[in-house]
């Protein structure tokens, strides 16, 4: 059975397939949605039904309250059709958003390598290229594991037959651990993607401040690589934080690309320095780096924060402090299945504007 949900203010016309969600349809057919995590707990995808019937699906009750869905609000990456139904979403695209349409993809597991002890990086050769905007993330799914996971693409679009990510190893998560005690070279998985809203806004010739923590620099690497290839003229800065030395990798690959590109600067920061690290660059967290070397007023800037929730906040205080305010800073928050069951606001990999 297949059902058709049409998209008011827009009037675009979807297909949907019996026990199909509307973001999964909308998404794969190029019709963009509002949406982040895509798993019911954000909320960013919330949209009003006002006719047709459907099946709420899986949506938490923090992103979804009673009220609201007396009154036919639904999230469209949980909610299935059960007739045609007509829905009303607050549709604001991004000049800069290019809209690729998801798409599924064969992969291969090409390289696996240690970037820090709790961080392995997987390269995977796909079946099909991709297109992506720098900043993207991909859902993974291995057999044998219940559902998809999502990770953010650290490599460039210009590479579009291999994706690189850079997975943390998450306790107790049951693919994050396979992936760091089991996956090997050869082995075969399946990506779906692009998803997400965290891009660079080309068209704004402001310069670019990137603040990233652990493994969330996966997608300043993809965005900031893309910038340089493109002979971006800005100003770049990537600020990058981690506890101690050992957990703070890819710094010869930003070194090299400082010494390269005479507009990209980088400050790596350690937060918990041991004695044995020998650490001459800057004690503290990471947005402490970045407000001792802009002396505290980011005015002018774009800034692009990826990262855990602590280090999102401090960063974004940080930065409205500095008299940088909610139009110039997008950020892409990286949580785990606990936060969602605390009721946390999240995306999937997860981004929050």
């Amino acid at each position: 059975m297949t059902y058709e949900v049409t998209v008011e203010p827009t009037g675009d016309v979807i297909s949907v397939e019996e026990g199909q969600t509307i973001l999964d349809a909308a998404l794969r057919q190029g019709v963009w949605l509002p949406f982040a995590c895509g798993h019911g707990t954000c909320a960013t995808c919330k949209v009003q039904v006002t006719d047709g019937e459907f099946d709420q699906g899986n949506a938490s009750p923090f992103a979804l309250m009673d009220m609201e869905r007396d009154e036919g609000k639904v999230l469209a990456c949980c909610a299935m059709p059960e007739s045609d139904l007509t829905i009303e979403a607050d549709i604001d695209v991004d000049p800069d958003f290019k809209g690729y349409a998801v798409a599924d993809f064969s992969a291969s597991v090409a390289e696996i390598t240690d970037l820090s002890p709790t961080i392995k990086r997987v390269v995977l050769t796909l079946d099909q290229p991709i297109e992506f905007q720098a900043g993207q993330y991909v859902n993974l799914s291995i057999e044998g594991i219940e559902g998809s996971r999502a990770f953010s693409i650290a490599n460039p679009p210009s590479q579009a037959d291999q994706i690189e990510l850079h997975i943390r190893h998450v306790p107790d998560g049951l693919m994050t651990t396979h992936i760091h005690t089991q996956l090997k070279v050869g082995d075969h998985v399946e990506v779906s993607g692009p998803y997400g809203q965290f891009f660079v806004r080309t068209s704004d010739t402001k310069d670019v401040i990137f603040i990233a923590g652990g493994s969330g620099l996966s997608s300043p690497q993809s965005m900031i690589l893309d910038l340089l290839e493109q002979q971006d003229s800005r100003q770049i800065y990537l600020f990058h934080g981690a506890r101690t030395l050992d957990e703070l990798y890819n710094r010869s690959l930003f070194e090299d690309l400082e010494t390269q590109y005479s507009n990209f600067h980088y400050t790596p920061a350690l937060s918990a320095a041991r004695e044995s690290d020998q650490w001459e660059g800057f004690n503290g967290y990471v947005h402490d780096a970045a407000t001792e070397q802009f002396s505290g007023k980011f005015s002018g800037h774009k800034a692009y924060l990826c990262g855990p929730p602590p280090m999102i906040d401090a960063a974004t205080t940080a930065l409205m402090l500095g008299r940088l305010f909610e139009r110039d800073i997008h950020m892409e928050k990286f949580l785990t299945a606990a936060d969602a069951q605390s009721g946390e606001t999240r995306s999937a990999l997860f981004r929050a504007i």
